[in-house]
């Protein structure tokens, strides 16, 4: 019996979700992409993702032109299990930003299905 158990991934909407397994399939084919994370700077050095680039969902809008390098590629965001990354997309979308996508279930699903070494967390 594990002492961790591990919660149940949300649905997977097509459309504005990727799955942690199709990240790291772009990432092992050399696709350029762009990783961007919206957790809080407690949670950052926690646990991270590399070559990711952290900005708060809460300093987003504020500092949503630091992309604007980036606005054609394709961009995936993450958070811890994919709620504000959601919500991250959503406002990226409405900017103008057309490949973007947020990664089902977040850091936690990457580590649970992807990379056990990143660390998991509360």
């Amino acid at each position: 019996m594990t002492d961790q158990i591990a919660k149940p991934m949300p649905p997977h909407n097509p459309d504005w979700e990727v799955t942690p397994d199709q990240v790291r399939e772009w990432l092992k084919q050399g696709e350029d992409i762009f990783i961007l994370d919206v957790r809080r700077p407690e949670e950052w050095d926690i646990a991270r993702l590399e070559k990711a680039v952290l900005i708060p969902l809460q300093q987003l809008p504020e500092r949503v032109h630091e992309l604007n390098d980036h606005r054609h590629k394709r961009l995936v965001i993450h958070c811890h299990h994919g709620v504000r990354s959601l919500r991250a997309t959503a406002l990226l979308r409405e900017l103008g930003f057309q490949q973007v996508h947020s990664m089902a279930g977040g850091i936690d699903a990457w580590s649970l299905t992807i990379d056990s070494a990143v660390p998991r967390y509360r």
